[in-house]
């Protein structure tokens, strides 16, 4: 049985147990259209999320183009700026994905013309010899073939949104995919596969695009260069 309780006496107060739905959730959580929303009222913090989201294939794609890892850096951001600065060109209800990794495409190519001098970044030099060497092998396929594989593979997205992100028809992308595995050795292939890490950006790469694109949106900053929308 419960105890009486004195006259004039309270009971002891205990906090309410909280419930899930009423804490909002971390940036990080929300879906991509949540986020986009956010982005298009000026929240630095659902466009962070966003880059830091999908920062790694931005990366990856650009350098696929490049072959250097400062001017990917360079088309990552521009491609961020043009996203982000009129989001209204987002044609939903596509996948986000997509689209800013076909706009960041877009700018890599945009960029690559005259063929840059490879440079190592200082944020890009302690990287395992393997991956390296792993890397090298990357960078002898043709870039049609190369980025296809990079997506496909080091990426791991489908076919489909492959296609996507570069404005191919799927049997194009089943096609270079199948070409640039041809070109590739074997053992070379099962490595590429297997092997955790590659084209990973650093993580001082993903803080400079987190903070230098709201920076730039912020003071209205045009884009240096042209990205044709996809």
């Amino acid at each position: 049985m419960l105890d009486p309780v004195a006259p004039g006496a309270s009971r002891p107060v205990t906090a309410a147990p909280v419930s899930r739905a009423s804490v909002p959730p971390q940036s990080d959580d929300l879906p991509d259209l949540l986020l986009i929303e956010r982005a298009r009222g000026g929240d630095d913090g659902a466009i962070e999320a966003l880059i830091r989201r999908y920062g790694r294939r931005l990366f990856r794609v650009a350098w696929s183009v490049l072959l250097d890892v400062e001017r990917a850096e360079s088309a990552v951001l521009e491609a961020c700026l043009a996203a982000f600065a009129d989001l209204s060109r987002y044609p939903l209800p596509g996948k986000f994905a997509a689209w800013l990794t076909r706009l960041t495409h877009n700018q890599a190519r945009a960029l690559r013309n005259p063929l840059p001098t490879p440079a190592i970044a200082a944020d890009w030099k302690d990287r395992a010899p393997a991956g390296r060497e792993l890397e090298q092998a990357l960078a002898s396929l043709p870039e049609v073939f190369r980025t296809v594989y990079v997506l496909r593979v080091i990426e791991g997205i489908n076919g489909i949104e492959t296609a996507g992100c570069l404005g191919l028809h799927e049997t194009t992308v089943r096609t270079r995919l199948y070409r640039a595995q041809r070109r590739l050795d074997p053992q070379l292939r099962q490595q590429l596969q297997t092997t955790q890490g590659l084209l990973e950006p650093s993580g001082q790469f993903i803080d400079r695009i987190v903070h230098n694109a709201p920076a730039r949106l912020s003071h209205g900053s045009m884009l240096t260069s042209s990205v044709s929308s996809p």
